[in-house]
Order: C-alpha cells, then structure tokens, then sequence
C-alpha cells in the first residue's frame, strides 16, 4: 500500500473545513465556538455530537464517535482511508503524493480497472443477445432492473470470445491476464477463463469491477463435466476474496444509513433478497467470514445477521463467523445467526413466504451471546463441577478477545452465572470494611492532584502549547503514571508543528491510551493540582491554556528535581566524586525553588 506523509495529511487536514464536510451531509447548529447535531451514528432523540473547527475535531458525547474529516468520510461514506484521503484532496484540487516504488509498481492502475470495466460491459451486451442465459435469470425471478443494478452477463462459449474482443492489443490482453480473465494450459496458451456462464460483476467499495464469479447454466457438455458450478475470479492485485462483500456495493447505494447487513453465501440470495425487498444483504465469496469481512461489516452498519443451512456444516460455518466476530464487538454492535430449513436458502425463502415471512425469520435470529455460550456447552454436564470447569476453560481465551465496555463485562457475567467462575467468595465480616477500605481508597485516589493528567488535557485542547518547551525535557525521568505518555505527545507536536487535536488523536487511534485521550480532548472542565475543577472558561482562552500548561509542566520538573535528590540521598555514602558535586548543585536549585 502507498505510503502517504504525515506532513500531507497534517496539511490537507488544516486546509479542509471540517464544518464544511459534516455540514453537507449532516444538518449543523452553530453552539458558540463550535457546532452541533443528532449523531448520524446512532439513533438519538437530543443533539450529543460536535463539531469543532478550532480542534478539525468531531466527537458525540453518546456513542463516543470521533475523529478527523478523514475518519468521518471513512465511517458516514463508508471510504477506505486511501479513497477518503483521495476524496479530500479532489475536493481542495490538489494531487495526493506517493512514494517511488509504488508508482513503479503499479504505473496503469486505472487501466486496469478500465480493462476489467470493458469486460464486465462485454459479459453485459452478451447477455442481452443469449437466450438461454436470459432464460435462466427469467426463471429465477429475475427482472430486468435488478440485472441492471447488478450488471449481470453472460460469458459466451468458445475459449476466445473475450480474448477475441477486447485482447487484440498486446497492453489490453496483458492487462485483461493480470485481472484473471484468462487461463493458460501446459503449452502455454492462454484461454478465457469463463465460458458459457452467467456473470456476475464483483465491485470494490467505489463501485469499480474488480473481479467475476460465473455460474456454468449446463453441468455437463455432451456428457463431458463443465467445471464447477460457481467460479470465482482468481486472487488478482485488485481482488481479494477474504476481504471483499458481494453486493455490499449496491447496498450503499441503496441506503445513506445502512441499518443491518444480511450475510447470506451466494450471489443469487442476494439478488433475490434485493428484487423481493430484502435490501441489505451481501455474500463472502465462496469463503468462511474472515476478520477483514467482520471488520467490513461492522463498519457500515451496527447488526450483523448470518444465514446458513442448519446443518453440521452450517453450524460450522457460523462458529467461523463467530471467531471473526468477537474482536470486533464493541458497545453498540450487535450479531445474529439465522439457520434456515434443510433444503432451503434465502433464495427459496425469500420467493415462497415473501419479504414479511423472511423478516419475520429475521425477528427470531438465535443471538451471538446465546449461540456463543449454546456451541461450547452442547457436550457439556453443566451440573458437575467438571462440566463447568471445562465451560470456562473453552469459553475466557474468547471472551478475552472481546474489547472493554459492556458487552464484554455482561458475557463475563454470563459465563460466572453458568459455572461460578469469576464470583468473588465473600463473609459478612469481610465483605463490608472491603467496600469501606475500597471506596476510601478512591476517594483518596480522586482527591489527588494530577499534574499530568492536566498538561495532558491542555495539550490535547490547544496542541501548540508544546512548542513553548525546550527540547530536552527535565520531567521526563519522573517516575510517575502517564510521563511517558506525555513526553511522547510532546514531542509528536515538537515533530508536527501544524498537528491538531484531532491527528494526536488518530495518532493513538489504535493504542489503549485512545479512550482516555479522547475523553480529555472533549473535556469542559479540567482537573487542576488544587483537586478542584478549573472554569471552562479555561478551555476557550489561549492564554490561559498555555500558563496551565506551563505551570504543571514547572511542577512536574520540580517533582522530579526532588526525585532525584532522594535518590541521590538514599546512597550518600557510596556517591561519587561527581553525584555529590550534583547533589550539592540539586540541593542550592531546590533551595531556590522554594525561596
């Protein structure tokens, strides 16, 4: 993949107007200094997101949604970060650079999707002249705007037909061979890979053919086998069939918001779901859900529903799903799994009991937690102690997989209601004083001042702060939580003058500290070293962000000069000629300090 600098992105961001971006997508309500709206990522009935223009920040104080402009193109348009990147630069007229060997590794990149297009329009204008294959999508139920929305075709037979019409030119046939259009045999010549099938364009996530998957309309040939039924589309440099969701392009057009995603396992349940109403559903492609398909899914919509057979296989199938899944589930995602009658697909389904039959399967999905905790107890005696510790052992490497909030604590919960593990044994003499020693202990806790935690906060509000400080940094061998944190954000800015709240925050986007950080970078008030909350007024006035910043930062060097001298003291005896001379130059500087 391309490597973008920093300083582009750092620069495309502050020449974007990021109220500019939201505000044509999502109506806007200037508050003060920033703006507001309902969240577009989750239903909510009082505005909780805001948009500041000073931070080229977004957060909803609901469902802690947040980001840059990038991050909201890659979740509201549903972009990969490449095309939301590309979409920002169109947008300001200016070319997106990219680094020597990936120019020199992929110099025809738009021809080639140019190639598999002329291909796919081929198959196209073949089908509308074949009848065997418009018989085939007529018997099916299949109308002629569907066949449209899914630019369906028809690979004539004959080893050369596509070769023929499109592969003429040497570049064009190279082209159309690295797209994997065509096959070679043992004496190297090369053949259409797809003959006699109906096709089925596969598109990226910008609507561009990036493969096929063709289904043969007779199995046999005069006794002779026609391959598999379905064929896909080799892995090719724009194909990759653990990461891609047939259909999931036609979805998005189909919806701004999408609500659900429907997975079903071919393409022809998909068209059949959308040409009866259904239209929210995708297929993996002749694979088991890969993480990436897991990762795909949940970014465009909150649920999630598998369909598979009821069978071994099925179950199967589903528990693959279920391994993908699990990583991912963050609060406010859901997953379901609907099993379908022996010998039938939603294919079936959906044309026998109609949209309101299928939706109402749809309402009775067996949910992640149930079919989670019913597949790793179903040759389990949950009612010996045996049976319970062989639960637990399968279940907590999962639930460790789970990220942190409420599902993963309620799962947890879940697995000690089924077999005790995890439940705390507790007496009355001791239960008590454990919850007074433990509730003193937090009150202590959170009446401590904390130097770092403010300079954190005033840094994340206005990051230019920083640059007021030397290079060296005198606190940075302070042994205290979240120093290195703070150095390290100190010198993120030091590295990018222009950088704003909202790239630190994508720079830690993927690091346990990101909550905490976002958390404080959406402050409206701010702890100071007197454990008493500053005005917010605080975070409107540069002036006095930047003396709170600088005044724990001078607290900070102070706390570890004395940190020093304690070290220094503790071994007095065995110093050296030069730790004394420190100590004695530490001492005089303290005395200062105070004076």
């Amino acid at each position: 993949m391309a490597r973008i600098p920093d300083a582009f992105i750092d620069d495309l961001l502050a020449r974007s107007d990021l109220v500019e971006i939201i505000g044509a997508r999502v109506p806007l309500k200037r508050q003060g200094k920033e703006y507001s709206a309902r969240c577009p990522f989750h239903d909510e009935r009082s505005p909780s997101f805001t948009v500041s223009p000073t931070k080229q920040f977004y957060h909803c104080f609901g469902c802690g949604a947040h980001g840059t402009a990038i991050s909201f193109l890659m979740n509201y348009d549903r972009l990969e970060f490449l095309d939301a990147v590309e979409e920002l630069a169109k947008q300001l007229g200016v070319e997106v650079p990219r680094d020597t060997h990936q120019r020199n590794a992929n110099p025809d990149g738009q021809e080639l999707f140019d190639a598999m297009e002329a291909a796919s329009k081929f198959f196209q204008k073949q089908l509308a002249g074949n009848g065997r294959a418009l018989g085939y999508f007529d018997g099916r139920g299949v109308d002629a705007d569907t066949r449209a929305r899914f630019a369906l075709g028809y690979a004539p037979e004959g080893f050369n037909a596509l070769r023929d019409a499109l592969g003429t030119d040497p570049r064009r046939m190279k082209l159309l061979e690295r797209g994997g259009l065509f096959s070679k045999n043992d004496r190297g010549h090369v053949y259409d890979k797809f003959r006699d099938r109906v096709m089925f364009p596969i598109l990226d996530r910008r609507g561009r053919t990036i493969g096929f998957g063709g289904r043969v309309l007779d199995k046999t040939d005069n006794g002779r086998e026609n391959g598999p039924k379905y064929l896909n589309s080799p892995e090719t440099e724009l194909f990759h069939k653990g990461r891609e969701l047939y259909g999931l392009w036609q979805v998005r057009q189909a919806h701004n918001k999408i609500p659900r995603l429907i997975v079903v396992e071919g393409y022809m349940d998909v068209i059949a779901l959308f040409q009866n109403g259904v239209d929210t559903a995708v297929a993996t492609l002749g694979t088991a859900t890969t993480p990436d398909h897991a990762e795909l899914l949940f970014r465009n919509a909150p649920d999630v529903f598998f369909c598979f057979d009821g069978d071994r296989a099925g179950r199967g199938a589903a528990w693959k799903a279920v391994e993908s899944v699990l990583p991912r589930m963050k609060d406010g995602r859901q997953a379901f799994f609907l099993f379908l009658p022996d010998g039938e697909d939603p294919d079936s389904l959906i044309r026998t009991e109609g949209r309101e039959g299928f939706e109402a399967r749809l309402q009775q999905a067996t949910p992640l937690s149930q079919f989670f905790f019913d597949s790793l107890s179903v040759d389990v005696n949950l009612h010996t102690l045996e049976g319970k510790g062989r639960l637990a052992e399968r279940a907590k490497p999962l639930l460790a997989q789970i990220p942190d909030g409420a599902f993963g604590d309620l799962m947890k919960q879940r697995l000690t209601e089924l077999t005790g593990v995890g439940a705390r044994a507790t007496t009355p003499e001791t239960h008590v004083p454990t919850q007074r020693a433990r509730a003193s202990a937090n009150a202590q806790h959170a009446n401590k001042p904390s130097l770092v935690r403010s300079a954190i906060t005033m840094l994340l509000q206005q990051p230019a702060v920083a640059l007021a400080l030397p290079s060296s940094l005198h606190f940075a061998s302070l042994d205290q939580p979240g120093i290195g944190l703070l150095v390290e954000i100190i010198e993120l800015v030091h590295g990018r003058p222009d950088i704003s709240t909202g790239l630190i925050l994508e720079h830690f986007a993927d690091r346990s500290e990101a909550p905490a950080l976002t958390k404080l970078a959406t402050a409206r008030a701010v702890e100071t070293t007197a454990a008493t909350p500053l005005d917010a007024r605080v975070l409107d006035d540069s002036e006095r962000r930047q003396r709170t910043f600088l005044d724990a930062i001078g607290r900070l060097d102070a706390q570890a000069l004395q940190q020093r001298i304690e070290s220094l003291q503790s071994r007095v005896a065995s110093l050296a000629d030069a730790e004394k001379q420190e100590l004695r130059e530490l001492l005089t500087l303290s005395a200062q300090l105070r004076r």
